[in-house]
């Protein structure tokens, strides 16, 4: 089969496949017509994942190829002249706004020079540049979201990558006043004729969705080749060729019908369908019930019956009247009355505390400094042992205890008494000296006892 017919063949080829997608649109869309609002968004949610979509397709394409790029750039042969180009590509949809996608294309590039007066430019007359082409670019949709309609029906994209061209120019140049025509590479030699080089293909177009399995796909991308030879002619070394590739196509979705295609799901739509779900609006529903619930358990902790600043599930005092003073547990605190002159410090007499408090009073300070000039004076050795009420744990008022007999050895030892002559103990609310039951109890059992050795 010569060049001619295979031409021929790809373009009936590609006509039957237009025809044919053009007429599953049209079924299609027929079908879609007659759906509700938004069949894609009853199974596909915003946030969940690539795998409930269609995010595979193949495509055809054809269309022109020229030496000349649209935006500019000079060329070694003069004139351009138009030929066949065809490719098949394989994309991959990673978002509604991205994707990549191989390309595959072949097909000729052409040009010659002008030849007026039987000259032509360095004795090139034209070629005729046999490529394949494999490449793998970027594809990034730029108008993905139509607020108008539940789907995307026309998508605006750019696309960009590299890859590896394969290409045979044949060169026709004047010898000796004759035409000649030969291979670039390898001419009148037995092996490849073939060149390869590096390509950058960068392009854009335009895709129209013919159903939600087919799309027309309009697109213009031109092609840097990393070389001078593409048409066998290096008359501006080292600068590089180009071509440029105009194609028509259509793009075919692969994988199951249940599945929305992820290139053209509206994700505006599909948040405002997610809103109204009903499965969500119960859900939302229920967690307000649960909200109301903790709502309701927190005014219940901070309930304060009687006013007196804690709560009715801490206090053991319900009931107090309004204005009292009352300590931690919901109970009234006495203070005790003064109403005997005091009398001169007694040594080794009971040291007494705050409720919660391991600070000396300084009621307390005559006390420790007599007891602190007994010790001195007569070298003896004392054991201080720390108390406390029974409000709170029963470990809370052990430590409390134990802190009470370091503040009062603190003092001692801090007077002149020796620190080994001093040991502390703390018993917690353990061996009371009053009733802990009354306030008055629990006013002497906050205390610090000595035992001399």
């Amino acid at each position: 089969m010569n060049y001619s017919t295979l031409k021929k063949t790809v373009a009936l080829s590609f006509a039957s496949l237009m025809v044919a997608g053009l007429a599953n649109a049209q079924t299609d869309s027929t079908k879609t017509t007659a759906t509700t609002t938004s069949s894609e968004t009853s199974t596909a949610k915003v946030f969940g994942g690539l795998g409930q979509y269609r995010k595979f397709s193949i495509g055809v394409n054809g269309g022109v190829t020229s030496q000349s790029l649209a935006t500019g750039g000079s060329s070694d042969f003069q004139k351009k002249k138009l030929s066949l180009g065809y490719g098949i590509s394989l994309k991959e949809q990673l978002a509604h706004s991205f994707a990549l996608q191989l390309d595959l294309n072949g097909g000729k590039i052409k040009g010659e020079n002008d030849g007026t007066g039987g000259t032509y430019r360095n004795g090139y007359v034209s070629y005729d540049t046999k490529f394949w082409q494999g490449s793998l670019s970027a594809v990034v949709n730029v108008a993905t979201i139509d607020f108008i309609r539940r789907k995307n029906a026309v998508n605006f994209y750019f696309k960009g990558g590299f890859g590896l061209a394969m290409y045979d120019p044949t060169i026709t140049r004047i010898n000796n006043g004759t035409q000649v025509t030969g291979h670039f590479k390898n001419d009148g030699a037995s092996g490849t004729h073939y060149v390869k080089e590096l390509v950058i293909p960068v392009g854009a177009g335009v895709k129209f969705r013919l159903s939600d399995a087919v799309a027309l796909d309009l697109g213009y991308t031109q092609n840097y080749v990393d070389g001078d030879n593409l048409d066998g002619f290096n008359r501006a070394y080292p600068t590089k060729d180009h071509y440029s590739y105009g194609y028509a196509g259509l793009e075919f979705t692969l994988g199951s019908k249940s599945k929305p295609v992820l290139e053209w799901v509206n994700p505006v739509a599909m948040m405002y369908d997610e809103l109204y779900d009903a499965a969500l609006r119960q859900e939302v529903e229920a967690l307000k019930g649960r909200v109301a619930n903790v709502e309701t358990a927190v005014n219940d902790l901070k309930k304060d019956s009687d006013g007196d600043g804690v709560a009715d599930q801490f206090d053991k005092c319900p009931g107090t009247a309004a204005g009292s003073v009352v300590d931690g547990s919901g109970c009234v605190i006495v203070f005790p009355k003064d109403t005997v002159a005091p009398t001169p410090a007694a040594a080794y007499s009971n040291i007494q505390f705050e409720f919660d408090s391991s600070v000396l009073r300084t009621s307390s300070y005559p006390v420790l400094d007599a007891t602190s000039a007994d010790l001195r004076s007569s070298g003896s050795a004392v054991e201080v042992d720390g108390f406390a009420s029974s409000e709170g744990t029963a470990a809370h008022n052990l430590s409390l205890s134990k802190d009470r007999a370091n503040s009062v050895k603190t003092y001692l030892v801090n007077s002149g008494v020796d620190a080994k002559k001093v040991k502390v103990k703390g018993y917690g609310e353990t061996n009371p000296i009053a009733d802990n039951s009354t306030e008055e109890g629990r006013v002497l059992n906050r205390r610090v006892q000595f035992k001399k050795k």
